[in-house]
């Protein structure tokens, strides 16, 4: 399991562990990043990735439960870090408490020294942290939101890429994570997208409907080149479950039905940090008696 699935679940645990029910997730506090004279919220989470690479009891002594008692539902890991952008290397600065700079608009150099320096040792010493550890890219925002997951993950209409290796800055670009295209279906707001795909399939002419009930819950991809990829249902998607609650036949109708009449849409094309990326729509169906589409989706 990568770094990034790891810290979605520890999202879900200290959510869990907080309120005592299930959740689905909080929003969560994004870091930051001075660059050109602002301060711009990231939403990728750098300074995890070093904490991967340091042994489990240093990790535990650092950022263990009790390094952590400041967590919030929309801040589990405990803090806020502050980077840079200087010339052409990428620096860690501050160290901060949840909310820190939000609520006072100031920081505590302090403080924030103190938990640099538990962390990073005598590299600490000279005050801002190169990060010679980290090889990866990061978009900025330069635009409108575009998705949100409701926990952290985010894509905007427009991003400054920046990539890095090794704590050096390779590139500096601007991309755009949407394409509108003339004749295709406009997805930039994912709540309509559901409903989009409910009206096609009202469409359907239930011919089975006494036969076969596929009131249920699907999901639908939208692939890379925004054509309907693949639908299946939310629930059964290993064979051993479908064969458990369906028979053949009535499964494979429904998924046959709702995918022949989807497959001819074309969307608009979405993209994560500049490259077409794929998409997953929610629909939840129910069919009356009498042939009748009802859109149960919440």
């Amino acid at each position: 399991m990568k770094y990034r699935e790891r810290i979605i679940v520890i999202i879900f645990l200290v959510s869990f562990l907080l309120t005592g029910r299930e959740v689905y997730g909080s929003p969560q506090m994004p870091d930051y990043v001075i660059f050109r004279g602002d301060t711009v919220a990231v939403y990728q989470l750098i300074l995890e990735q070093y904490l991967e690479t340091i042994s489990k009891a240093n990790r535990e002594s650092l950022f263990g439960l009790k390094f952590r008692n400041r967590a919030t539902l929309n801040c589990w890991r405990g803090y806020q870090a502050i980077y840079s952008i200087v010339n052409d290397s990428l620096f860690l600065n501050n160290i901060l408490y949840c909310g820190e700079l939000d609520n006072t608009k100031s920081i505590d150099e302090g403080s924030s020294k103190k938990r640099v320096e538990k962390i990073f040792g005598e590299a600490a010493m000279g005050g801002k942290i190169f990060l010679d550890w980290y090889t990866d890219e990061f978009g900025l925002p330069n635009g409108e939101l575009l998705r949100w997951d409701a926990v952290f993950h985010t894509i905007f209409e427009k991003e400054t890429l920046v990539k890095v290796e090794n704590g050096i800055v390779k590139s500096i670009s601007e991309v755009s994570n949407y394409v509108d295209k003339p004749n295709r279906i406009n997805r930039r707001y994912t709540d309509t997208l559901s409903n989009i795909l409910f009206k096609e399939l009202e469409k359907i002419k239930w011919k089975s409907v006494g036969k076969f009930d596929c009131s249920e819950r699907y999901v639908v991809t939208i692939g890379e080149k925004g054509k309907i990829r693949d639908v299946s249902m939310v629930h059964f998607e290993v064979k051993d479950e479908i064969n458990e609650f369906w028979s053949s036949a009535e499964y494979n109708y429904c998924i046959r039905t709702i995918r022949g009449e989807l497959k001819d849409l074309k969307f608009d094309i979405l993209k994560t940090n500049g490259i077409p990326t794929e998409e997953t729509v929610y629909l939840e169906i129910w069919v009356e008696e009498n042939g009748e589409l009802v859109n149960w989706t919440n």
